[in-house]
C-alpha cells in the first residue's frame, strides 16, 4: 500500500494559528518536507517545529537556485522546473514506500503556495489530501484591525510582481486589494499605488502575527527594507470612510464640466489617435464598460467607473453627474463612439434632461468595419451599409426589412453584433434573406478579435458561411455581387 502526500497549510506564520487537523497530521506523519534556501533553515519548519516528534525523516527540498543567479540552460524557469521533478521523485520514493509524507506551506498550500506544483506532479499516481491554512491576506487584516471587504465591495489579490501599469489599472478597478510578493518589486508595486490613487490609503504588513511583524503606512516604507515575506493592503474603504474623520469639503467647481465621449478603436493602444490619447490623459472620470475601461492607462488621480455591457444609459446619467458638478469626464467605446456605441447613449440622457448645461464632445476612434477591412484588402471600397443583427434596441422585423433594401440595393454590408449566447438564430435567418440577392459565392470575411490576442479572420463565402463559427466578437462583412477575392485579397471595385 503506498502512501498518502499531504499538503498542510501552517498558516501565516504563528504557530498557534495552524489548525488542529495540521498540527495532528505533523505529529503523525513518518515524512516531513519543507523547502528552504541553500542556507537550510526554513520558516515552514520554524513554524511546525512545537508539533515534530523524534524519529521523524525529515525531507529538505533545497532550491538550487535565485530569479538573479543561474547558469541553467533553461534560465530560472528551466532550473526550477528540474527542481519540482527532483523533488517530486525525492517524495515519491517515500510515498511508494508506504511512508505518508506532510509537506509544510506557509499559509493555505493553494494560495501563491509551493506545495501546488508537488501536488500537479504526484497527486495523479499517490492520494493527496490538501488541509487549508489562514493565508496571510487574512492575517494582516487582523493585526491591522481592519476588515479586507464588506457587503457588495470587491477585493482583488495581485501579485507584487505583474508591471506597474498593470497593476495600477488594476488597484484603479477595484475597491479593496492586498499585492503579495514584495521584497525586489516593492518599489514598482508602491508606483502602482501612487499611479491608482491610492497610496495614501494603503499599508504595509510585514510578518503578520510573527513576533517581529511590522506595519506602516505604504508611503513610508523604505523599498531597500523589504523581505520577501510582506505584502500591501488595501482594507475596504467603506469601513474607513465610517472611522475616519470627514475630508474637508471641496470648494465648489467653478464652472462647468465637460463629457468627452472617446473611441478607443477596436483593441490597444496602438489603435488609439493623437485626439483620443490627450482626452484620455485630461479626464478626470473614465466611466465605461469594465474591458474598456481596463485598456485606458492608468494615470495619477484618475477615478474610474467601471460597470456592466447592458447599462448605458446608467453610464451616461453618471458620466453627466460628474460633470454638471464641474468634473472633466472621458466615456469610452470601442471603436467608434459614434457607431453602435456610447455616443448616442449619452445625447439621449441629455435630451431626456440630464446633465444641463454640460457640454459633450465626440471624439471618433477607428471603427470595428474598418479595422476588418484592413486585414484582407479592400471590402468596403464601395457603397457600403452598416448594420447591427442585435434585435435588444429594435425588433427583428426591421432587421430583416433593412436587410432585404440592402442585399436589393446590392450594397457591402458591414455586419455588427452577428450572434450572442441567447441569439443563435438571427445569423442563419440573415444570410437566407441575403441569398435572395446574392449568388452562394459571394465572398463573406468573418474578424474575430481584430487586434486582439485571440484574432482570426477567414474569407469564406455566403453560401458556405456556418453561422455556429460566429460570436458576439466577430464583424462579419458580406461582399456585393462586384466584391473579389484574390490571392487571399479581398476588395471590392470602386467603379460599378
Amino acid at each position: 500500500m503506498t502512501g498518502t502526500l499531504y499538503g498542510v497549510g501552517l498558516g501565516p506564520g504563528d504557530p498557534e494559528l495552524m489548525t488542529v487537523k495540521a498540527a495532528r497530521l505533523i505529529s503523525e506523519a513518518s515524512v516531513i518536507a519543507y523547502h528552504c534556501a541553500r542556507h537550510g533553515r526554513s520558516i515552514a519548519r520554524s513554524v511546525a517545529e512545537p508539533y515534530l516528534r523524534e524519529g521523524q525523516v525529515e525531507e529538505k527540498l533545497v532550491y538550487p537556485v535565485t530569479t538573479e543567479t543561474t547558469d541553467h540552460p533553461g534560465g530560472y524557469e528551466g532550473a526550477i522546473a528540474d527542481f519540482y521533478e527532483l523533488s517530486a521523485k525525492r517524495l515519491a520514493e517515500h510515498l511508494d514506500a508506504g511512508r505518508d509524507v506532510v509537506l509544510l506551506c506557509e499559509g493555505d498550500p493553494f494560495f501563491y503556495g509551493s506545495y501546488m506544483y508537488m501536488h500537479e506532479r504526484l497527486s495523479g499516481r499517490f492520494d493527496a489530501v490538501v488541509v487549508p491554512g489562514v493565508t496571510s491576506v487574512s492575517a494582516a487584516s487582523s493585526v491591522l484591525g481592519r476588515p479586507l471587504v464588506q457587503r457588495d465591495e470587491v477585493l482583488t489579490v495581485l501579485p507584487g510582481t505583474l508591471p506597474a501599469p498593470e497593476l495600477a489599472r488594476r488597484l484603479a478597478d477595484t475597491d479593496a486589494a492586498a499585492v503579495l510578493k514584495l521584497g525586489r518589486t516593492f518599489g514598482s508595486v508602491r508606483e502602482a499605488f501612487e499611479e491608482a490613487g491610492k497610496l495614501d490609503d494603503a499599508v504595509y504588513v510585514e510578518r503578520a502575527t510573527w513576533g517581529q511583524q511590522r506595519i506602516e503606512p505604504l508611503a513610508d516604507v523604505d523599498p531597500a527594507s523589504v523581505p520577501y515575506f510582506s505584502l500591501a493592503l488595501l482594507p475596504s474603504p467603506a469601513y474607513a470612510s465610517r472611522t475616519s474623520p470627514a475630508p474637508e469639503p471641496a470648494p465648489a467647481a467653478e464652472g462647468t464640466g465637460e463629457v468627452v465621449v472617446v473611441g478607443l478603436g477596436p483593441a490597444g493602444p496602438e489603435w488609439l489617435t493623437p485626439e483620443a490619447t490627450a482626452e484620455l490623459a485630461a479626464a478626470e472620470h473614465i466611466v465605461g464598460y469594465g474591458p474598456y475601461v481596463a485598456r485606458v492607462p492608468q494615470k495619477a488621480g484618475q477615478r474610474r467607473h467601471a460597470s456592466g455591457n447592458r447599462v448605458e444609459a446608467d453610464r451616461a446619467v453618471e458620466a453627466l453627474s460628474l460633470a454638471a458638478a464641474g468634473a472633466r469626464v472621458a466615456v469610452v467605446s470601442s471603436g467608434d463612439p459614434g457607431v453602435f456605441a456610447m455616443a448616442s447613449a449619452v445625447l439621449e440622457q441629455v435630451s431626456s434632461g440630464h446633465g444641463a448645461g454640460v457640454r459633450v464632445r465626440i471624439v471618433p476612434g477607428v471603427t470595428a468595419a474598418q479595422a476588418a477591412a484592413s486585414r484582407v484588402g479592400a471590402p468596403l471600397g464601395h457603397d457600403y451599409c452598416v448594420l447591427s443583427l442585435s434585435d435588444r434596441l429594435k425588433p427583428w422585423e426591421i432587421i430583416e426589412k433593412r436587410l432585404d433594401a440592402a442585399g436589393a440595393a446590392d450594397l457591402v454590408l458591414a455586419l455588427y453584433n452577428p450572434a450572442s449566447r441567447s441569439r443563435t438564430t438571427q445569423l442563419a435567418d440573415a444570410r437566407s434573406v441575403l441569398l435572395r440577392h446574392r449568388t452562394p459565392e459571394t465572398p463573406v470575411v468573418v474578424a474575430r478579435d481584430v487586434g486582439g490576442p485571440e484574432e482570426d479572420i477567414r474569407v469564406t463565402t455566403l453560401g458556405g458561411l456556418d453561422p455556429s463559427t460566429v460570436d458576439m466578437r466577430c464583424l462579419l462583412i458580406v461582399g456585393s455581387s462586384r466584391t473579389r477575392v484574390e490571392d487571399g485579397v479581398v476588395w471590392t471595385p470602386r467603379s460599378y
